[in-house]
């Protein structure tokens, strides 16, 4: 699946994605993506459409409050995946609601626990798909494998 989102990304605009299923389905499978995860892939990407599945009332800001995860988050999201969240709240990239979202979105997605590079991807569709502004620049760092920004 998210390979998938990762190429929707890359090749797709937004509104393509949102309006044009069968277009992008077929697309897909001339990529040589499988039934199957394209399905999920684009099931997954019509809730993030959808929006939240519940109504987040106002939150307070990350300064003024402590977010504390349930068990099911903290089975799924690992703290460095917990940190990157902090750090992009910190940076301005996400705001209480976005963050809940992302984490509502990141529940939702395949798999035992995600991993750093999943959750990234998440949060980019998350706010692509929303069309929260964010530079080229945040794009390509969520894009980018972690290890490569690593010094040798």
């Amino acid at each position: 699946m998210y390979d998938i989102l990762v190429y929707l990304f890359e090749n797709c605009q937004q509104h393509e994605v949102s309006n044009e299923k069968e277009r992008v389905a077929k697309k897909l499978s001339a990529a040589g993506f499988e039934e199957s995860d394209i399905s999920e892939a684009l099931s997954w990407l019509a809730g993030v459409a959808r929006g939240p599945h519940r109504s987040f009332a106002a939150l307070p800001d990350t300064g003024a409050a402590f977010r504390a995860y349930a068990p099911k988050e903290l089975a799924r999201l690992d703290a460095e995946c917990r940190g990157l969240l902090i750090y992009f709240e910190q940076a301005g990239i996400l705001n209480a609601q976005t963050r809940e979202y992302v984490i509502e979105r990141a529940l939702a997605a395949t798999g035992e626990r995600l991993t750093i590079e999943q959750l990234k991807l998440v949060v980019l569709m998350v706010l692509w798909n929303q069309q929260i502004p964010s530079s080229r620049l945040v794009a390509e760092d969520l894009l980018s494998p972690t290890m490569a920004r690593l010094p040798s």
